[in-house]
């Protein structure tokens, strides 16, 4: 992983360490300006940098020393042959089957003294490993949302502790399971996260286990020898129990790196093996032979088999520590080093003198620490370099990781003076001691469903940026409206600086609701650009609040944060329109009438997979407000809308009407908000908006549109042709556009949409952006025009009458019918000459290509290959007369049916001006009624209550209630309709078989399993149990509510 340079230079010192003086009067060249104002000093010899006697370590001890009897030496040729080549008598122990060192060495009890069994061996540790499914409920920072299995492996039996990794513990808010060998589930507190090193301990109480008893597995780091045989036994790719062998191939290598701005362990070695771990393995124990933890399994290699051992000497002292419920103190200087052998040190330009005193001291180990990066504005910068040599710290001797940390951790608050080698000059430095906590975050904050953090260490050592600022873990709805999307760094909220989270709050308090405000920032991958854009400040779809971790027990704990003030009274504000020069006419009839809408969804309903849409928008009547646009712009009901009028003014508005067949929405604003700005309703043709004329084939016309930077586009351009849309089913199922003819056009520009209009600016068709999906769900859009007269009926009840048309539907989708396909279909010669002398050059029918809903009366009576033939005594060869039926509740159809024709009186069924009103969340799903888009891909419905999307990490994701599922029983209670389904949830709220209960070890509520009965689209019902969690998860409801300003009222259920 490239890094990049951070080390500084010395005018950033920090005023508050000891400035060290330079022993040389003249320094050496390289150094002279910088050596006079560093914490540094150079000393006049190598040895200066070793104040006491050095103290030769002793070589392991083998077995040819220990002079046991009985015992053969552990490097035996025949045992060297055992390994490479299968001795011919089984029973011969091999160098694996017997301890590399005594008994009395290793720690091992008399009565495990002999030649030692894996089988006996496993099956008491196999109850000591348990697997771990957890939630991860919020994004945080390296860490995001969702759901994960892992491993783990009971320490402490009495205490309830269970090692495993960090990243299984995860700094984040989690809710985890841990599942004995015989299936008992207990639930788990994360009580520790080392903040570097990749390894925690969850807590469970174990009175809980009522059919085994737990063993604790001893953590033995002083056993861990290359060689040696391993097993590793854990959830390995998702199974419960796999046991994986290998053989211990190295103990120092540099710790996996597993990606820029993710965890990454450091300032550690890591141990590594060939037992090709996988996912779900992390955590697991790696074992010898006697039962004992070696190591703890972290990771592996994508590209071998490769798998990544985490020591455990520094998990030992913080089990220690945890036991006596201790704090686990941790140190930093804000450095990483990283260990080089001597031939790579000497090229730094090492002492042969120091070399020599290091190996006589450390004859095992093959080089030392050198300084990879220093994080600009930590304890070390201005003191250390990248490059320097690491060889005492407060004079004595430090060769490896465990001994540096070990002088941090006990030194928090101090001094550490720290003797290097640097170049070809030995130098000596006093650092601060910084506690590590301090820059590790414990704290959130929920703002308009997003998530800030402080800036952790972890996140900053990946970037070589200060451990400071205000880091996005999750953008949400409000900063992703500034495009302020995770890695990002806010520094900035209006005008007041936010360098920590509670000036953030602070910050975000003093903002007004409905606001619009400059936020600064930059992204992480690119922190000398920062950025200013523009965020929406609409809190009023979720919570404002902040998470503390209860440092004890381990658990979140919410509070509440003051919200923005309460949205000011209307401050009319008035903008010049623009006019168009005369070469783009006839734009400058129509350019005063364009607008810019911006729409936000705060959540994934009716379909949605994307969360922001843009696109032009046309005033209708300026005295109201109204405004129409396509759906590709305004897709759904739910959420906030902006028009930007004049390219100056934005306004609040809300959807008034989402058309349930054709390719337009009408949004409403407060005229009031723009003052006297001149904007002008959109002219219609008289002719074209009343059907009496239509664009076709041949004919010229003007487009005027908006471009991607919102400048005006003007072309003069004629009809290609007249054909019917084309879109495909959704996935998930979504809003398309069917049953209409569209226009395109021989030359059109690249724009997000606009009109078509004759030379004198009367608009005779909308150029709009159809959305569907190709053959692989991938969503595709396409620019197609469409008449007028579709949006007469719209305008005439909004415009005139103020309230939404009454729109109909025969529930089918219709397509196109040549009349020789018909005549092969039984149409009699007397028909084909009525149709033909009524449709003149271009004869054609309408056949039903699918049913759309099979709940209503007009599906039960058309049926699929049905050719309509007229509708109420006329011949049904106009789509619009089809598509869209208005006002008339039964029509009288004459159909062509198995070479019959055959009449039906058909009841039309209504289609709701906004189809969806009413989101409830449960647990974290979605739920609402089974919208249009939902009924035209099922045979039936299972009931009307939805899921319509679940949000990662909570119960719904993680237990299996998917979207695309229907709830029928709750409990083995039906509930076929919401009202059935939230009064059941209600039930359960005051039912005390349901109530919360607190866990035992701290003060979280925890829920009871529900059993649940869903179905999916193909009716394959199935039974899941989830666990509800109104802690992290409460329930709430959205309602549509016109009185309000956004169109939509908050229910909380708790």
């Amino acid at each position: 992983m490239n890094k990049e340079e951070t080390s500084r230079s010395s005018d950033t010192a920090r005023p508050n360490a000891q400035r060290m003086r330079s022993d040389s009067n003249i320094p050496h060249p390289s150094e002279s300006a910088n050596i006079s104002s560093q914490r540094i000093r150079r000393l006049s010899s190598p040895s200066a940098l070793l104040h006491g006697e050095v103290r030769v370590r002793r070589a392991s001890l083998k077995y040819a020393d220990a002079g046991l009897a009985g015992r053969r030496r552990s490097l035996a040729y025949a045992d060297l042959m055992a390994v490479f080549y299968p001795p011919n008598v089984m029973s011969q122990p091999t160098v694996t089957e017997t301890p590399f060192e005594s008994a009395a060495w290793e720690g091992v009890a008399d009565t495990e003294v002999g030649v030692a069994n894996w089988e006996p061996m496993l099956e008491k540790a196999i109850k000591s490993i348990v697997s771990i499914k957890a939630q991860c409920v919020r994004s945080f920072d390296t860490e995001t949302s969702g759901t994960y299995n892992a491993t783990g492996f009971v320490v402490d039996a009495e205490a309830g502790l269970i090692l495993s990794n960090r990243h299984v513990v995860n700094p984040a808010p989690v809710v985890a399971q841990a599942i004995f060998s015989n299936y008992e589930e207990v639930e788990l507190q994360a009580v520790y996260r080392d903040p570097v090193h990749d390894f925690g301990f969850f807590r469970f109480d174990p009175a809980r286990l009522r059919f085994m008893q737990a063993e604790s597995i001893r953590l033995a780091p002083q056993k861990a020898k290359v060689g040696m045989e391993i097993r590793v036994v854990g959830n390995d790719a998702g199974e419960k129990l796999s046991i994986l062998a290998g053989t211990l191939a190295r103990l120092d290598r540099a710790a996996p790196e597993y990606g820029v701005g993710e965890y990454n362990d450091f300032n550690t070695f890591y141990l590594q093996a060939a037992s090709g771990t996988s996912g779900g393995s992390s955590g697991s124990p790696v074992l010898d032979i006697y039962g004992d933890a070696v190591a703890l399994n972290a990771g592996g290699s994508t590209r071998a088999a490769s798998s990544f051992y985490l020591p455990l000497s520094r998990v030992k002292r913080a089990l220690d520590l945890i036991r006596r419920r201790e704090c686990v103190p941790r140190g930093t200087i804000q450095a990483e080093f990283e260990h080089l052998p001597y031939d790579e040190l000497r090229r730094l330009g090492l002492d042969m003198s120091i070399e020599t005193k290091m190996r006589e001291a450390f004859p095992e180990s093959q080089g030392m620490l050198a300084v990879r990066t220093v994080l600009p504005q930590g304890p070390a910068d201005g003191s250390l370099r990248s490059g320097d040599i690491v060889v005492s710290i407060d004079g004595q001797p430090v060769i490896d990781f465990v001994g540096f940390e070990a002088r941090a951790d006990a030194s928090i608050g101090a001094d550490l003076c720290v003797g290097v080698w640097r170049g070809d000059k030995a130098y000596e430095t006093c650092v601060r001691v910084q506690d590590m906590d301090a820059i590790t975050p414990h704290r959130y904050i929920e703002v308009g469903g997003g998530v800030v953090n402080s800036l952790s260490y972890q996140v900053a050592r990946s970037y070589g940026i200060p451990a400071a600022g205000v880091y996005v873990a999750s953008s949400g709805h409000v900063l992703s409206s500034a495009g302020a999307w995770r890695g990002t760094v806010i520094q900035t909220v209006g005008s007041t600086p936010t360098p920590d989270l509670d000036s953030f709050a602070r910050a975000f308090a003093a903002l007004s609701e409905g606001s619009r405000v400059p936020v600064r920032f930059f992204a992480l991958e690119q922190p000398h650009r920062q950025k200013v854009a523009i965020m929406s400040v609409d809190t009023h779809w979720h919570a404002l609040r902040m998470a503390t971790r209860d440092m004890r027990t381990g658990s979140w704990i919410y509070g509440d944060l003051p919200p923005p003030t309460p949205a000011r009274a209307i401050e009319p504000q008035t903008a010049a329109v623009g006019r168009l020069p005369p070469s783009l006419a006839p734009g400058d009839a129509v350019w005063p009438s364009v607008v810019l809408v911006d729409f936000h969804c705060p959540y994934l309903v009716d379909g949605m997979k994307d969360t922001q849409f843009s696109g032009p928008g046309f005033v209708i009547d300026k005295s109201r407000g109204l405004v129409v646009c396509d759906r590709d712009t305004v897709p759904i009901g739910l959420g906030d809308v902006h028009v930007t009028i004049a390219g100056s003014v934005v306004v609040v508005a809300r959807v008034r009407l989402l058309h349930p067949v054709y390719n337009f929405a009408v949004v409403q604003y407060d005229p009031r908000q723009i003052g006297d700005t001149q904007v002008q309703d959109l002219r219609f043709h008289p002719e074209y908006l009343a059907g009496e004329r239509r664009l076709a084939q041949g004919d010229a016309v003007y487009i005027v549109a908006v471009s991607g930077d919102q400048s005006p586009v003007v072309r003069h351009t004629r009809v290609a042709s007249r054909s019917m849309v084309s879109t495909r089913e959704c996935l998930p199922p979504r809003f398309r556009c069917m049953n209409v003819e569209g226009i395109k056009l021989n030359d059109h520009p690249a724009c997000q949409g606009g009109v078509l209009c004759d030379d004198a600016g009367l608009v005779t068709g909308m150029w709009t952006s159809v959305a569907s999906q190709d053959s692989s769900h991938k969503d595709t859009t396409t620019m197609t025009g469409f008449d007028v007269c579709l949006l007469s009926q719209t305008v005439a009840a909004l415009c005139g009458f103020d309230h939404c048309p009454d729109v109909r539907s025969l529930d089918t989708e219709l397509w196109t019918i040549r009349l020789a396909a018909a005549r092969a279909l039984g149409l009699s010669p007397l028909r084909i000459r009525q149709i033909e002398d009524a449709c003149g050059e271009n004869p054609r029918l309408f056949y039903v290509l699918g049913i759309l809903s099979t709940e209503t009366q007009a599906s039960k009576l058309l049926h699929t290959g049905d050719i309509i033939l007229e509708k109420n005594g006329h011949l049904a060869t106009d789509i619009n007369d089809l598509g869209a039926i208005h006002d008339d509740k039964l029509v009288r159809l004459v159909v062509l049916r198995d070479g019959q024709e055959t009449t039906l009186d058909v009841p039309t069924t209504p289609l709701p001006s906004l189809e969806t009103t009413r989101v409830i969340h449960w647990s974290g799903a979605l739920v609402q009624l089974p919208y249009r888009a939902v009924q035209e891909q099922v045979r039936s419905m299972p009931s009307s209550v939805y899921v319509s999307c679940t949000l990662y990490g909570s119960p719904a994701n993680c237990y299996g209630l998917r979207p695309g599922m229907w709830i029928t029983e709750v409990e083995g209670r039906s509930v076929a309709t919401v009202e059935q389904f939230v009064a059941m949830l209600e039930h359960m709220r005051l039912d005390r078989s349901f109530d919360s209960h607190e866990h035992p070890m701290s003060n979280v509520q925890t829920a009871r399993y529900v059993r649940l009965t869903v179905v999916n689209k193909s009716l394959v019902s199935r039974v899941i149990s989830l666990r509800v969690d109104n802690h992290y998860w409460p329930p709430w409801e959205l309602i549509h509510d016109a009185a309000t300003p956004c169109g939509w009222k908050s229910i909380q259920r708790i």
